[in-house]
């Protein structure tokens, strides 16, 4: 059964999409059978991964409608895709006045889990009930965290809710770890952050930083994830990095 990992900030613009394409992809060049469940409205890991955004079948239609999961899902070079669209952006008031609706996410994906070893879900930048779905429908979170002055801000609110719906909803879910995102080492800022962050998580930040790179920022608009698009560059080698020590933690 695949291990479903939601990648998740309500900090916006901290890295979870590039993370999310970039790990996925890497994986699936290690051999993985990968599914990347894009649940955020911006749809910007669909159109990242090659996905056209338009797709009248996605994660939408499959929480909210009635399509069975296993036709909504686009294979691409790069790992399997349930796609989002804008349809996803009015999700979270539709869900209120439905069944079960923290578990949604959760059932429509627990009809591919045989099929992969890993769903890795891509969560919008806030903490209502798309992310709640994503939470519980996890076994762990990744957390992006920028080498930046207000990384710190918010974290504590994200553990809080992690804390609410492990004891109310979703007891198996952990924290997987914590990834070090748009990193300059070279400045006492970023590495004062991460010092922070390694003592607020003790044992759980990955060795593997995610640097600041041009060419990380250029993939997504070709609709390529960072080892297709440019593999000799710096953003290329973080993630295949990544995907190594991401799988050298699941063995133990």
């Amino acid at each position: 059964m695949a291990k479903i990992i939601a990648i998740v900030n309500q900090k916006g613009g901290v890295g979870k999409t590039t993370t999310c394409v970039n790990l996925a992809a890497a994986l699936t060049e290690a051999g993985k059978q990968v599914l990347l469940c894009d649940f955020d409205p911006q749809a910007n890991a669909t159109s990242g991964i090659g996905v056209d955004k338009t797709v009248s079948k996605g994660i939408y239609e499959v929480v909210i409608g009635d399509v069975p999961a296993a036709d909504a899902v686009v294979r691409t070079r790069y790992g399997d895709v349930l796609p989002s669209n804008k349809a996803l952006a009015g999700a979270g008031i539709e869900l209120i006045t439905m069944e079960r609706r923290e578990f949604l996410l959760r059932d429509a994906l627990g009809s591919l889990q045989g099929q992969y070893d890993y769903i890795f879900i891509d969560c919008p930048p806030s903490l209502e009930l798309l992310t709640l779905n994503a939470l519980c429908a996890a076994d762990g979170i990744l957390v992006p965290v920028q080498g930046e002055y207000f990384a710190l801000e918010g974290l504590s609110d994200l553990m809080n809710t992690v804390r609410l719906v492990r004891r109310s909803l979703n007891p198996r879910l952990e924290l997987e770890g914590v990834l070090l995102t748009m990193f300059d080492g070279r400045t006492n800022l970023a590495l004062q952050v991460a010092e922070e962050v390694k003592h607020y998580f003790p044992g759980k930040v990955y060795a593997t930083v995610i640097p600041r790179n041009v060419r990380l920022s250029e993939a997504p608009s070709h609709g390529k994830p960072i080892t297709s698009y440019d593999r000799s560059s710096r953003g290329a080698e973080a993630y295949t990095a990544l995907a190594a020590e991401f799988l050298k933690r699941q063995a133990k």
